[in-house]
């Protein structure tokens, strides 16, 4: 019960930060409740307590949610949000959810070498945040015109969907790869958040699908981790977009660029 509780809270709270909850739960899977299974399952079971900040995301974007579920099937093509977001959400969970397969089956295969090949990517974002809060600060100074899901194109789906599907490595962070790779694409700060909150959700719940509805048996231990999951990951967004309106992201993406190299050097 006590592992459940901390490993659903640390996935709440690192969920939507730049930091790998994969990587947090694997760490402490593997150091501190000396669960020595194999990666591939911890994987699965991290993918498992995504359920819960899934559902945090569902609940605090109800209105998007709702929106884009309507406009499955009473299509507005003159709605340039909706339209974009819609092509935007199938296209990236696609891509990234073949990616992430052959990433998983990579892992099985390869999977004493993978804790190295993920803290070499843990490395790389830490400085990829870092150069995007620069360029955030050196664009605000220029007047660098900010985007909305408007302005998503296909570049930006691929882009994100080849992001999200190399988070599967415990150590790159989803939300990471994916606030960055939109804030390089010109998207404003808390729309950049806002999308890759949404991004995640049908990816998990496809992901539960297709690799964990047959080896998960729903105890009360695991619900327990699920509801820690979601009542940490439902405060961590409330927290992190208010913080983001208030700071520019410039400041705020070096300070977790920092915060995701200690983090690397302390897994290590």
């Amino acid at each position: 019960m006590f592992e459940s509780i901390v490993l659903g809270t640390v996935q709440g709270i690192t969920e939507w930060l730049p930091i790998s909850s994969e990587g947090a739960i694997t760490f402490l899977e593997m150091t501190f409740f000396k669960n020595l299974g194999s990666l591939s399952n911890i994987i699965q079971f991290a993918l498992f307590l995504h359920l819960g900040t899934v559902l945090a995301a569902v609940l605090y974007f109800w209105k998007d949610v709702k929106r884009l579920t309507q406009s499955i099937f009473f299509y507005d093509p003159n709605n340039p949000h909706t339209k974009g977001e819609l092509r935007f959400l199938a296209l990236a969970t696609f891509l990234s959810g073949i990616l992430g397969f052959a990433i998983l089956r990579g892992v099985i295969y390869f999977e004493r070498f993978v804790p190295v090949v993920a803290e070499g990517f843990t490395v790389a974002l830490g400085l990829f945040l870092i150069a995007t809060g620069v360029i955030q600060i050196r664009a605000r100074h220029i007047g660098y015109s900010k985007k909305d899901s408007a302005a998503l194109s296909w570049k930006d789906d691929i882009l994100l969907g080849i992001a999200q599907g190399l988070a599967v490595l415990p150590g790159l962070s989803r939300s990471g790869l994916t606030v960055s790779a939109l804030l390089m694409r010109g998207f404003e700060d808390t729309e950049a958040l806002r999308l890759s909150m949404l991004l995640s959700i049908p990816i998990v719940l496809l992901g539960n699908i297709f690799l964990n509805i047959n080896n998960f048996v729903f105890t009360g231990t695991a619900m327990v981790g699920l509801l820690f999951s979601f009542l940490f990951g439902l405060a961590t967004i409330h927290a992190l977009l208010s913080f983001a309106r208030r700071i520019p992201w410039g400041p705020f993406a070096i300070f977790f660029g920092v915060l995701v190299l200690v983090s690397a050097f302390f897994g290590a």
